[in-house]
């Protein structure tokens, strides 16, 4: 295995940790019973740094860890939506490669773009989720379909923004772990 494959491996493997990490690390518990936190940052930094798979993958790993460490699941369709195939959505925030823009704003940008793109399909697997599996939890009289949406935007988008506004300061005070590290030649 070539160095920059390993290295890669261990940026994944580092990130999927921390993103577990945060993810039992509760920013504030929403009422209904959604939760923010920032599981979203490495996920997103290792996508925006190293591209879609890196970030994909890592998504995945993070949703399996999820699942394993505590998990609820009704139907495997639905486990295999909340869990590993919404956390790898936010991967595909690597579809944008930080390091092809030089201008601070449109890095931002960027950023803040890819970071939606990847919550909009975590947003429709846990949506379509919600509908199927857990409308016996909506109110009485209420749509379903209202009741996953505001369920699953009340969390989301506040995760959304808090991620988005670390990912922001990481940017500005740190831009080389946006960046990966340019091949050295050694001696």
């Amino acid at each position: 295995m070539d160095r920059n494959r390993l290295l890669i491996l261990l940026e994944m493997a580092i990130m999927a940790a921390l993103a577990f990490v945060f993810s039992e690390i509760k920013v504030f518990q929403m009422p209904q019973g959604g939760s923010v936190s920032l599981v979203m940052v490495p996920i997103a930094l290792i996508a925006v740094r190293r591209g879609m798979v890196p970030g994909v993958l890592t998504g995945m790993i993070v949703g399996l860890l999820q699942l394993f460490m505590g998990g609820y699941f009704v139907n495997v369709v639905q486990l295999l939506l909340d869990y590993p195939i919404a956390f790898a959505a936010l991967g595909l925030a690597g579809i944008v490669r930080i390091s092809e823009f030089e201008n601070k704003s449109k890095r931002n940008l960027a950023v803040w773009g890819a970071l939606l793109a990847g919550v909009l399909i975590r947003f429709a697997c846990h949506f379509t989720s919600g509908i199927v599996w857990f409308g016996e939890f909506a109110p009485e009289g209420m749509n379903v379909a209202w009741y996953s949406f505001v369920y699953n935007i009340t969390y989301l988008l506040p995760e959304m923004v808090i991620s988005g506004i670390v990912l922001t300061i990481v940017l500005a005070s740190a831009p080389q772990l946006l960046q990966p590290a340019r091949k050295r030649r050694l001696a």
